[in-house]
């Protein structure tokens, strides 16, 4: 891509375009040797972390701040049919995953597929190690138990536990701590399926890398092992991995989470 741009062979409304420079291929004319892009066949799938204080949904009747506006502010592209991949509540932080791919996006969030969700949750106390036994076995919540979770607990003070769930359903983590007495301060998502956080910064998004991206379809039956085509031919995203901060609008999976 660098090398296209520097040869002058990409143009945006027209005009060379500069390397580190910003565009919107939904608003502004992108093309290379003349020819404009084909947004039809260029998918997107991105790993945000969503700060606190932010709701995941397009539009808030409420008036507050979305991850959307986050990705605004950002000045990143904004693809029509970007989805978010499940939830994080508004006081939540952490690990959003969004695509073009709505196959994708269902198969991630649909329960037959027991997509790992890894948190970590601040606690107000240290849980003893009955309420931990509950925690792992699973809990009774007003709309039915949890199926088993692994809980580790990562540090002392202030305890963090790290959660490990194969569902997500709303508000999950801190529900099931409020079913042992214990309230949570913060929680974190830091990795959901074979995806870390890592050290991106809250506010901040990346683009998947070709293999991260073969491996998350793996998972969930729409790639082969060895990174071909699954039998219902579904193509891997030919996206190059570009640290960026994200895009957003398109509709969501409604399933809430942590």
């Amino acid at each position: 891509m660098e090398a296209l741009i520097v040869d002058g062979r990409v143009t945006v409304d027209g005009r060379r375009a500069l390397l580190g420079e910003r565009a919107d291929p939904t608003r502004q004319r992108i093309a290379v040797d003349g020819r404009p892009l084909d947004l039809a066949t260029a998918e997107v799938t991105l790993l945000l972390h969503k700060p606190a204080g932010v709701v995941v949904t397009a539009r808030d009747e409420r008036g507050r701040r979305t991850v959307y506006d986050v990705l605004r502010d950002a000045g990143a592209p904004t693809p029509p049919d970007l989805h978010y991949v499940g939830r994080l509540d508004y006081d939540s932080e952490g690990l959003l995953l969004l695509t073009t791919d709505g196959q994708l996006a269902h198969r991630l969030t649909h329960p037959r597929y027991h997509v790992a969700r890894m948190y970590d949750a601040t606690l107000e106390r240290m849980p003893l190690a009955r309420d931990l036994d509950r925690l792992r076995r699973g809990i009774a919540l007003s709309d039915g138990p949890t199926a088993p979770a692994a809980i580790e607990v990562s540090r002392r003070e202030p305890p963090v536990v790290r959660v490990t769930l194969h569902e997500g359903r709303n508000r999950q983590v801190r529900r099931m701590f409020e079913a042992v007495g214990i309230r949570v301060t913060r929680l974190v998502r830091v990795k959901m399926a074979n995806l870390s956080l890592g050290r991106l910064c809250p506010g901040d998004a990346r683009d998947l890398t070709r293999a991260e991206l073969r491996a998350l379809r793996a998972l969930v039956g729409l790639e082969a092992p060895g990174g071909g085509r699954s039998s219902r031919g579904d193509a891997v995203s030919s996206k190059p991995p570009n640290a960026a901060r994200a895009t957003p609008p398109g509709r969501g999976a409604r399933r809430r989470e942590a």
